[in-house]
Order: C-alpha cells, then sequence, then structure tokens
C-alpha cells in the first residue's frame, strides 16, 4: 500500500504533537514534514517521542515551510488563526489538501471575525470554498482540498444537539451550552493564568459572552445560543451540558431513538443510556464522543464529552484527512486507547 505525504506546521503545540503521534501509525500515512521554530533542528524522536523514519525527522524552521510542503500531498495547519490565514491560501494554490485545525476558515460570516478573532478576514473567497470537517453532521467528500476542522467546544456541543434540532424534537427558543475543558484547550502558554498553581483546585468560567467558538456553534446548529465555557484543573477532556425545551407535541421517549437513528453510522459516537454515564475517563485519548440525553417535563438536557485535543482537534482532522482521500474513516484512529482504566 503506498503511503501518501504529509505535513504538520505548528508541530510542537498540544494538537500537533497530537498529530504527530497519530500519524507516524497511520497505514496509509508518510510524515514528511514536521514544522516548529520552537524546536527547528531537533528530532522527532527526541520531541515526541516518535520511532522509526518518523522519529529521524527534524523540525524545520517557519521560512522553509512552503518550499518542504510542495513534498507533501496533504498540510495540516496546527497553528493560530493569523498564522493559518497567511499560510493556507499559499498552500492550495499549490495544489495541497489543507486541513486547518485554527478557526481561520470556520465562519462563513467575514464580518465576525473582527469581533471574535480580532482581525479582517483577508481571504473571504476562501470562506465559501472551505468545508466544515464534522463528518458526523455533514461528511467531507472525496478531494476536499481546503477543510476546516471545527472546534473543540462546538463539536462537543453540536454532536449533543443536532440530533435534536434536526428532528424538531426541541423548540424553536434560544439552546443553552456550558461547557468545561481542560487546560490543553488553551494551548502551550507560558501565562500565569495558566500555570499550576492558579488552576490547581480552581474551576471559572473564561470569556464570557464573547468567546470566539459561540458563532461557530450557532452557525452549526442554525439557532440562537448563549454558550459559557469553563476551565477545569485537568489536562484533557471537554464535559458539555446542553439545555433546550421540549417541542410542542413531542415526548421525552422520542429523544434516545433519535441519536441512536442520527448516530447509526457513526463509528466514534457512543450513545449512551443516559447523562449521569457520561464521562471524561470513557473517552480521553480517544477519537470518541459520548452523549446522552434525558427530559422532565419541558426541559431536556444533553451532555456530551469528547477529548478536547483527539476528537476536539487531531482525531477529527485525521478523520477529515481520511475522508478527503477516500480512506477508511477509522483509519489510523481505531487503536487509538484511553489513559485511564
Amino acid at each position: 500500500m503506498q503511503s501518501v505525504p504529509i505535513g504538520i506546521v505548528g508541530a510542537s503545540g498540544y494538537s500537533g504533537l497530537e498529530l504527530s503521534r497519530i500519524l507516524a501509525s497511520h497505514p496509509r500515512v508518510e510524515l514528511r514534514l514536521l514544522g516548529s521554530d520552537k524546536w527547528a533542528g531537533e528530532t522527532a524522536a527526541r520531541r515526541a517521542g516518535l520511532s522509526g523514519a518518523a522519529g529521524r525527522l527534524k523540525y524545520a524552521p517557519q521560512d522553509q515551510i512552503v518550499q518542504l510542503a510542495r513534498e507533501c500531498a496533504a498540510v495540516f495547519l496546527a497553528t493560530p488563526a493569523e498564522g493559518s490565514l497567511k499560510l493556507a491560501p499559499i498552500l492550495h494554490a499549490m495544489g495541497l489538501t489543507v486541513i486547518d485545525l485554527s478557526g481561520a476558515f470556520r465562519l462563513k460570516d467575514a464580518a465576525l471575525y473582527p469581533r471574535y478573532y480580532g482581525f479582517e478576514h483577508v481571504h473571504p473567497d476562501l470562506l465559501s470554498r472551505a468545508v466544515y470537517g464534522l463528518p458526523e453532521l455533514v461528511a467531507v467528500p472525496k478531494g476536499t482540498r481546503l477543510i476546516a476542522n471545527p472546534g473543540c467546544y462546538p463539536t462537543a456541543a453540536a454532536l449533543a444537539l443536532a440530533p435534536l434540532v434536526e428532528g424538531g424534537l426541541v423548540s424553536a427558543d434560544p439552546l443553552i451550552v456550558d461547557a468545561a475543558s481542560g487546560v490543553t484547550g488553551a494551548g502551550r502558554k507560558a501565562t500565569e493564568d495558566f500555570s499550576f498553581a492558579e488552576i490547581a483546585g480552581d474551576f471559572r468560567a473564561y470569556k464570557v459572552l464573547r468567546h470566539q467558538h459561540q458563532p461557530e456553534m450557532a452557525q452549526t446548529l442554525d439557532r440562537p445560543l448563549t454558550f459559557t465555557a469553563h476551565l477545569l484543573p485537568l489536562n484533557r477532556g471537554i464535559l458539555a451540558t446542553c439545555y433546550a425545551r421540549l417541542a410542542p407535541g413531542r415526548k421525552a421517549a422520542d429523544l434516545r431513538p433519535a441519536f441512536l437513528h442520527k448516530y447509526t453510522d457513526s463509528p466514534f459516537i457512543e450513545v449512551l443510556e443516559g447523562p449521569d454515564q457520561v464521562s471524561l475517563k470513557g473517552v480521553t485519548g480517544t477519537n470518541k464522543c459520548q452523549v446522552a440525553v434525558a427530559a422532565e417535563g419541558e426541559t431536556v438536557i444533553a451532555i456530551s464529552a469528547i477529548d478536547n485535543l483527539v476528537k476536539g482537534a487531531a482525531g477529527q482532522a485525521v478523520q477529515n484527512l481520511n475522508l478527503s482521500m477516500g480512506w477508511p474513516e477509522t483509519a489510523g484512529l481505531d487503536n487509538l486507547r484511553g489513559f485511564l482504566p
């Protein structure tokens, strides 16, 4: 089986490291490029613990990325949105498949970028051409060359709410999403707010009413919603608790069957009996999403759990690569296992 040469830019970040480890064991991939100014000249064996040919790769600095990318068929951008906005159009114009893990191409409305991302979007033409890669809701067509990998919070929220919205099971009232993430979701920042002494033993909300994932959730679900993010004193994982009102004429007994029907052919979704069963331990280290729903009276609560670095980032990006290449959706992902008993 011929391997496809793949590159990762931003390979020293948490998502980039996760991508490196997944792709190094992918049966159809040959890692050809690892980009990182921070680790330039060092080997992937030392920094990422990779073995074999992948471990012998040396990290390349930013000024060599475009030239080295010519050897690749696809490149993952595990970079900040501003970096992806500069690099993705160049790589896309070179004929490469680009899978962007930032928010640079997720929103279809360029006017939202100044408020939520802090910059003017200079490539609005690419926003309409980028495919939003949440495979359980909209599968990436084979041959797609620009994929906007969803955010971690929107992945958890959309997978919990989509069966309810699509099935007309909940009212048109605005949805509410409360979600908590481990600190790796903030990236590898050496700042006081994310130091051990500040995080340990604490639990707090952040970016209230201004989080960049709010418009992404609203766009994906095509519904108004309120989203509040919280920071968990853990390394990994997202638990999303989503609230809605039952639509007139609908019953609580209608809810779980809608999830089972929606996700019948989704290998990474586990529909559990009740929300109390959903846990971070059940998904950490894997590309799985656990989800469950319950209702009492008009109140509907759906809860989901994902690993923010896998299903919320690198694993989903590999899932999108598989689909764009016409490979089995689970390739390179079916052997991932959790870190906890």
